[in-house]
C-alpha cells in the first residue's frame, strides 16, 4: 500500500527491505541518473547491511574510450570543421588534451543542446563541415536519427555524425560473464527501457538467473525496485520486472526502435576499462555513409599512456568504489578531473564527491 506522504512511504519501504532481506545482495545500477539519485538521497546509508549497491557503466561520457576521445580531438583540429558536442564532453581528458583545450587553441568546437542545434549550425555555415558528436545510449539515438533524416530532406551535405553511441544489453552480458565482477541483480536503466522495453534484457534472468528490475528515479522508485529484487530472490523467481510503469512498457517504443534500425547498425565498440565488445556500438548504415564523419574525416591518433593512475575503468565495472581510487579528492576533483567519471554530471566519482559519505565506506 502506498502512502500519500513520500517520506512516510519511503520509511515504510525501508522497513520492509530490512525485514524481508534474507541473504547478502549486491545490486548494480546501470544508469548514471540512478547513481546520482542514490547518492543525493543518501540511500546507501539507509539500506540494510546485507544490501550493497554498485555503480556500473551507466554514464555514456564515462565509458567513452581514450582512443575514441583522442580521435575526436584530432578531428576538432581539422580545417573548416565545426565540431558540435554536448557540454559534458568538453572537459573529458584524452591522453594529451581535451576538447576544451583544443577550443582554447583555436579549434571550432561548439556546445549544442540537441542534434537540431547542429543542423542549424550546418545551415548557417555552408562553407564549413559541421560534425555532430553522438555520445549516448539507446535513449538519445532516435533524435540523432531524426536529425539525420531532416538533414537528408534539407539537402545539407555539410552535416555528418561521429557516432560513439553505445548499447546497454551487450555490456551487461559482459559484466555477467566476467569472473571478477560479482553481481546478484540489476537496477535496469529506466530511460533506456522506455526505448527498448524489457525483451532485450530477458537473458539476464533466463540465462543467468539474476533478478532485474526497471526502476524510476525517485528515491521511492528505487526502494520499490530493490524490494522487488529481494522478493524475487526470496521466492526463487528471477525475472525482468517493471517498477517504472508510468514510463516503461514491456514492448518499449517501437517507433523509436524503428528509427534507430533504419539509420544505424550494431558494430563493435570500445568501452573504457572493459575493452572491445562486439555489436555494442552503433554506426551509420552503408546507405548513409556520406553522413558518417569517420569516413568523411579519416583522422588518426596514437594512443598514449596516461601519466596518472585513474580507476574509472574499475569503477565502471563495479570493482571499485570511487573513494577507493588513490586520486579521488586528492588529485582528481570536478575542477581538475583526471578521468571522465569525475567530469560528467552522471559520473560515479562526481556523485560521490558531491554528496559526501556513503555506505560501504567513508569518502576521504
Amino acid at each position: 500500500m502506498k502512502h500519500s506522504n513520500k517520506k512516510e512511504y519511503a520509511s515504510f519501504l525501508l522497513e520492509r527491505l530490512h525485514r524481508e532481506i534474507e541473504r547478502p545482495l549486491t545490486v548494480m545500477e546501470v544508469c548514471g541518473t540512478h547513481t546520482v539519485a542514490i547518492a543525493r538521497s543518501g540511500l546507501r546509508d539507509l539500506l540494510p547491511d546485507k544490501m550493497r549497491l554498485l555503480s556500473g557503466p551507466g554514464c555514456p561520457v564515462c565509458v567513452t574510450d581514450d582512443l575514441d576521445l583522442d580521435l575526436v580531438i584530432a578531428l576538432s583540429r581539422e580545417k573548416d570543421v565545426i565540431l558540435a558536442t554536448f557540454g559534458d564532453m568538453m572537459r573529458v581528458p584524452g591522453t594529451e588534451s581535451s576538447l576544451l583545450q583544443e577550443k582554447s587553441r583555436g579549434a571550432d568546437v561548439r556546445i549544442v543542446y540537441s542534434p537540431a542545434d547542429a543542423l542549424r549550425l550546418a545551415a548557417e555555415n555552408p562553407s564549413s563541415q559541421v560534425v555532430f558528436l553522438g555520445v549516448g545510449f539507446e535513449t538519445t539515438v532516435p533524435v540523432v536519427a531524426a536529425a539525420l533524416e531532416q538533414a537528408i530532406e534539407m539537402g545539407l551535405e555539410n552535416f555528418s555524425v561521429y557516432s560513439l553511441h553505445k548499447l546497454v544489453p551487450p555490456v551487461m552480458r559482459v559484466l555477467l560473464e566476467d569472473p571478477e565482477v560479482k553481481i546478484d541483480a540489476f537496477l535496469n536503466p529506466g530511460h533506456v527501457c522506455t526505448i527498448l522495453g524489457t525483451g532485450p534484457f530477458s537473458f539476464i534472468s533466463e540465462q543467468y538467473g539474476k533478478p532485474c528490475v526497471v526502476a524510476g528515479f525517485d528515491a521511492t522508485d528505487i526502494l520499490e525496485a530493490l524490494l522487488l529484487i529481494v522478493r524475487q530472490y526470496r521466492e526463487g523467481r528471477p525475472s525482468v520486472e517493471i517498477q517504472y510503469r508510468r514510463a516503461v512498457r514491456p514492448e518499449g517504443n517501437p517507433v523509436a526502435v524503428d528509427y534507430i534500425e533504419k539509420y544505424f547498425q550494431p558494430v563493435g565498440a570500445r568501452w573504457r576499462g572493459i575493452g572491445e565488445i562486439p555489436e555494442s556500438g552503433l554506426e551509420l548504415r552503408e546507405e548513409y555513409a556520406r553522413y558518417n564523419a569517420r569516413l568523411r574525416f579519416p583522422v588518426t591518433a596514437r594512443l598514449r599512456k596516461r601519466k596518472k593512475r585513474c580507476a574509472c575503468g574499475e569503477v565502471l565495472k563495479g570493482l571499485k568504489l570511487p573513494y577507493e581510487c588513490p586520486l579521488f579528492r586528492k588529485v582528481c576533483t570536478p575542477a581538475r578531473p583526471v578521468g571522465p567519471c569525475m567530469v560528467s554530471t552522471e559520473g560515479s566519482c562526481a556523485a560521490y564527491y558531491r554528496y559526501g559519505k556513503k555506505k560501504a565506506g567513508a569518502c576521504p
